[in-house]
């Protein structure tokens, strides 16, 4: 059985990532995409579903772990009886080829290892024909070259010997103090020859190097600098290299409840989540990086704006079928697993004020607008015009009927309000008297409709009673002040509704809006706006006190998922989330903010002065 979430950390090349357990085994990996069919997906089910365990002999679990300063080359450390080593593991950055490579250093006395694999490529369908073949740089009883193909796909494992038994390979072998052992599998097209063994020093060494000199780009101060820092190492690491789009998370269908159905596929690439990131990094001074996510945005949303999706594949493909993989059971049996995501068809109108927010911050920080750039930017924003009467599924990609949410309302405001800054501020042309029409028009409706009068806050939507965490991010679109009454009433109605155990959930599932069975635990992004909204309003201890324990929750790599169970610390949902670490940034940096502290503005604009209510 899989391990407990927590107790994994991703290595990743910016193409795929892997999720290593502190048992040793290598229980996920897709290649050579995120998005891929899986090699190894232990991690749904069971060893039988493909695994690569690396450990000492008698040993189940690792003495202790941790990534190099800075990157995602990770290092974990064994103590046995006999004496101690330690193994890197790491996919290579910069060799645009699927390599992953596990290095076994003796740090003393001598320690007998072993390891077993089971390839299983397409999600555990496809059992690979697996022949070893003569290694040139060993005899056949010391070293194994090991080639595994099935369909489109095919592997080469080299190291240490390993002998078939029950369609899985094992075998043992000893290191002693000063040795290095290497292992390593490389994923290739099946109807290709078989790739050159990898060069492990130089790419160990290349690796190293790639990471350091991006780490060093980034200026992170403050009481929960090294948090920050990790995150968005994780947030670069969930970055594919050649198209710039971010995946929500490494992972597919990890329960947001024990054995519950709420199991997405979150390998794919959000508008929301892009848009995100390009404030995170524009908060680090990443303006470079920042102009290449606005690439990724505008080739995804290029032509009709009425094709507009959520979320795009990560080379910006549409097509994102969901269905369901009969041949893994799911993580402890939470059935059923799914690949693609049906919320690609689903009409949200946040997403538009989110890359409207985006594109403004980046104009700001002096990314080059061109005439492609602003005529798209202009073209959405007469598509929202032209749908302004039209109910969504919201942020939270509800299931269930379709309604005016409240926060999709603001999001839509913010979008017309950057379109004219876009106008008044950077001398662009557009239809500014009907862009400010739009957005009074929004701003009535949303203080009509969306404000409960009676109970003194906003609700989740129109009609409702139900408050929503979404809310929580009102302020930071520029809509209203964190410390004005209505959105104080707001976050008391979230404390006293949405607040299990001292964390935020996204809303109430069991008042049937989303039309799914179960419930779901608390949902950390929304635990880490809370904290963003107590720093900016003033609450600066409240909002140390909470961010404390957020951050406490992280592994101990500092990798977050996307929920927690708030009395035991289980992570849950897919990891590492992205959403989670972007979150953790933008409150990390609201209260270095509310402290006086010299750090990088946060990210997401808070510009309620300029257009007050």
């Amino acid at each position: 059985m899989p391990l407990p979430i927590r107790d994994y950390a991703m290595i990743g090349d910016l193409h795929t990532g892997a999720l290593v357990g502190l048992d040793g085994s290598i229980d996920w990996l897709c290649l050579p995409q995120f998005d891929s069919p899986s090699t190894f997906a232990g991690l749904l089910g069971g060893d039988e579903h493909g695994m690569w365990r690396l450990r000492p002999v008698g040993a189940d679990r690792a003495s202790g772990r941790a990534y190099e300063d800075g990157g995602l080359i990770l290092r974990t450390r064994w103590t046995t009886a006999t004496g101690e080593v330690e193994v890197t593991e790491l996919m290579p950055v910069g060799d645009r080829q699927a390599d992953l490579i596990r290095r076994v250093h003796g740090v003393r006395g001598t320690v007998e290892m072993e390891q077993e694999v089971r390839f299983r490529f397409g999600y555990a369908d496809a059992l690979p024909w697996v022949r070893q073949v003569p290694d040139p740089g060993g005899s056949e009883e010391e070293s194994t070259t090991l080639l595994a193909i099935a369909g489109p796909d095919a592997v080469v494992l080299r190291g240490p010997h390993l002998s078939p038994a029950d369609r899985r390979h094992r075998g043992r072998f000893t290191v002693r103090a000063g040795e290095d052992v290497d292992l390593t599998l490389t994923w290739y097209p099946s109807h290709r020859h078989v790739p050159d063994s990898v060069p492990v020093d130089r790419r160990i060494a290349a690796t190293r190097r790639w990471w350091t000199d991006w780490a060093a780009t980034m200026s992170t101060g403050g009481r929960y600098g090294e948090a920050v820092r990790r995150s968005l190492v994780l947030l670069r690491a969930l970055t594919h290299e050649d198209t710039g789009g971010i995946v929500a998370a490494l992972t597919t269908s990890l329960p947001e409840q024990p054995g519950g159905e709420r199991n997405w596929d979150y390998r794919y690439v959000w508008l929301r989540d892009a848009s995100l990131t390009i404030m995170a990094l524009l908060a680090q001074g990443h303006v470079a990086e920042a102009g290449e996510w606005r690439g990724w945005l505008l080739r995804a949303i290029a032509g009709d704006p009425a094709d507009v999706q959520i979320m795009y594949a990560l080379d910006g493909a549409r097509r994102l079928p969901e269905w369901t993989v009969d041949s893994l059971p799911g993580y402890h049996s939470a059935a059923p697993v799914r690949v693609g995501n049906g919320a690609a068809l689903q009409y949200q109108g946040d997403v538009f004020g989110e890359v409207m927010i985006a594109l403004d911050e980046a104009r700001a920080a002096g990314v080059t607008e061109d005439r492609f750039s602003w005529s798209l930017q202009v073209a959405l924003l007469e598509f929202v015009e032209k749908s302004l009467d039209r109910r969504d599924n919201g942020i939270w990609e509800i299931r269930g009927e379709p309604r005016y949410f409240t926060q999709s309302r603001v999001q839509l405001w913010a979008a017309f309000d950057r379109g004219i800054r876009a106008v008044r501020e950077h001398g662009l042309d557009g239809p500014i008297t009907r862009w400010e029409a739009a957005r009074e028009r929004l701003r009535r409706e949303i203080e009509a409709e969306g404000f409960d009068a009676e109970r003194g806050s906003y609700r989740q939507a129109y009609g409702s009673s139900e408050v929503d965490a979404s809310l929580l991010t009102l302020p930071t679109t520029g809509y209203l002040a964190a410390d004005d009454p209505r959105m104080l009433g707001t976050v008391a109605r979230i404390e006293s509704e949405l607040m299990t155990a001292g964390l935020v959930r996204r809303y109430r599932t069991e008042s049937g809006v989303d039309g799914l069975n179960g419930g779901e635990s608390p949902f950390l992004a929304c635990s880490f706006w809370l904290v963003t909204q107590y720093a900016a309003s003033g609450r600066v201890d409240d909002a140390e006190a909470l961010m404390d324990r957020l951050v406490g929750f992280a592994n101990d790599v500092g990798m977050l998922a996307e929920e927690v169970d708030p009395t035991t610390g289980e992570h849950l949902g897919n990891t590492p989330q992205a959403f989670s670490h972007l979150a953790l940034t933008q409150a990390a940096a609201a209260i270095s903010a509310a402290r006086g502290e010299p750090v990088r503005p946060a990210p997401g604009p808070d510009r309620h002065d300029r257009q007050p209510l």
